[in-house]
């Protein structure tokens, strides 16, 4: 085997491959035509985030079997690509964990305490004791945005110091909070109720999490961490709120653009900034280098897969055949989260007819891609399973042999506290995709483009209500699907609309309580991101 490291490693990664018997090359910065000639033969490719690997690079590499990210994100390298090649992505997800937990309590700890400006103070020539007085942590509320690895390392850590922790995370199960001693509360409640806050979640396609509005609700001596992602934070508007005093300060270690470009919020005294090294102690390094190579040799040795973040690998015609039942297997999820807001529990899965036969992991790794979307960061369908079990959810299978209506059949439900919500899809010849039942509802429709679907009691007017409503905001439909249930009980509703990109007026927030609005209504929800 030929290993090619191409950004710098510890050497102890390095010296677990070579006891292999292997040949590394190890060259951190070399020129990229250098890099694509050293490929050519190689079986593994090893980089952090300085190297990119894109389609070109890929195809200089005919015998890749295999690129490891040392480190959580692979930004850096084209999925897609990837998997059209048949190479095996894998990262090393949590190994930084302990050091950025440590560090969002040293920015929590600085901002309390004024550390910073008390140094700058100090070694400028002044003492200023009286003004510079802090506050304890001990008996403040912690609110924690994401349960993941990191957030759940700071939550122990904010325990010894007598801190009570709030969390939000709708994929996290109400039990493994409880076992955190943790209470699970709403993004607005927990802004309310937290003296200090701290972000733990991917950045989304949808802005900041933290806009003007949502700082408005924070108390006025909030502190607010950020060791996650720049692009969480509306910087603009933080820095307006600690300037008038309707925060009390921060400590951030990441940036919408890095290096900072507005230099006003680094700047004022209340905020403690670092340059994005949350993660980076000799520790860290250590464990995410050699948890890398460990991926490489146990993937090209005995080709056990661990911790991969693209697609698993199929035979070719076993993917032609899959295929579109994962596309239908991931929208049927992305529907199952937007109808289901409530905690989930579980997620079951039933199939019908041919799908009841042969290995369907693929189809549970693309429900879940689905269902998680981009609130969870790096699902994949080969990791899928791993993100369900880590947050608490639990996933059945079960198949049937009984005779249905259609040829193929998924079936799939959302268990959650409160009750349960029920899709089943199939796939039609030449449309594609289709819902065929939605909470024990039959309907026929469209599982692809912008989507509004409407849960109601039966009852005369309310198509025409809704269709008002779209109307009056300049909101064009191109299909509307119904479906009734039986005598007395509900109906459903799937309206297909002209998406945003073609130039048409979206579906925003007041339109869905609009329709929520009229009194049949119990549920309108939007799902456009499939």
């Amino acid at each position: 085997m030929k290993i090619v490291i191409a950004d710098p490693l510890p050497p102890s990664a390095a010296d677990l491959l070579r006891n292999e018997g292997w040949t590394v090359d190890s060259e951190p910065g070399r020129p990229r035509p250098r890099l694509e000639a050293d490929l050519a033969d190689a079986d593994a490719l090893i980089v952090r985030s300085a190297t990119r690997v894109d389609a070109g690079l890929l195809a200089a590499a005919p015998r890749l079997r295999i690129v490891a990210r040392a480190g959580t994100g692979v930004d850096n390298v084209d999925l897609d690509a990837a998997s059209a090649n048949g190479v095996l992505v894998v990262n090393a997800p949590g190994a930084n964990s302990v050091s950025v937990a440590e560090h969002t309590m040293a920015l929590l700890l600085a901002s309390a305490r004024s550390v910073s400006h008390a140094d700058a103070r100090l070694k400028a020539g002044h003492w200023e004791k009286k003004r510079l007085t802090g506050v304890e942590v001990r008996g403040k509320t912690l609110g924690v945005v994401g349960l993941g690895r990191i957030g759940r390392e700071v939550v122990h850590r904010a325990h010894a110091f007598g801190m009570r922790c709030v969390a939000h995370d709708p994929f996290i199960a109400g039990q493994i909070a409880a076992d955190l001693d943790v209470e699970l509360v709403e993004l607005d409640e927990l802004c309310r109720a937290a003296d200090f806050i701290t972000l733990h979640v991917p950045s989304t396609d949808s802005g900041p999490l933290f806009t003007a509005e949502r700082l408005a609700l924070c108390k006025p001596s909030a502190r607010i961490v950020n060791t996650a992602r720049g692009a969480l934070i509306d910087e603009e508007a933080l820095a307006d709120a600690i300037e008038r005093g309707a925060i009390g300060g921060a400590g951030l270690d990441v940036f919408q653009v890095e290096p900072p470009s507005d230099a006003r919020l680094v700047r004022l005294p209340q905020v403690v900034t670092t340059p994005h090294i949350a993660g980076s102690t000799r520790e860290a390094q250590e464990l995410v280098g050699l948890e890398t190579a460990a991926c490489v040799r146990d993937y090209l040795g005995a080709g056990v897969v661990r911790n991969a973040v693209n697609y698993p690998s199929l035979g070719p015609e076993e993917l032609k055949r899959m295929q579109p039942y994962a596309v239908l297997a991931r929208r049927l999820g992305a529907l199952l989260s937007h109808i289901g807001d409530e905690r989930p529990e579980a997620l079951a899965l039933r199939y019908y007819g041919g799908l009841a036969e042969g290995n369907n992991e693929p189809l549970v790794g693309a429900s879940l891609v689905g269902f998680f979307g981009s609130t969870v960061d790096n699902v994949t369908p080969i990791n899928a399973r791993a993100v369900a079990r880590d947050r608490g959810i639990e996933v059945i299978e079960s198949r049937s042999s009984r005779s249905r209506n259609f040829t193929n059949l998924i079936s799939m439900k959302l268990h959650t506290a409160r009750g349960e919500h029920w899709v089943e899809g199939a796939l039609f010849e030449q449309a594609g995709p289709r819902l065929v039942l939605l909470d024990g509802v039959q309907i026929e429709a469209p599982l692809e483009g912008a989507l509004v679907v409407v849960r109601n009691d039966d009852q005369p007017g309310v198509i025409g209500e809704v269709g008002g409503i779209l109307g009056r905001h300049g909101i064009n439909i191109e299909t509307f699907a119904l479906g009734r249930g039986a005598s007395g009980g509900g109906a459903v509703a799937v309206v297909k609309i002209d998406q945003e990109d073609s130039g048409a007026p979206g579906v925003t927030a007041d339109v869905l309580h609009k329709i929520e609005a009229v009194s049949a209504v119990k549920q309108a929800s939007l799902i456009s991101a499939w």
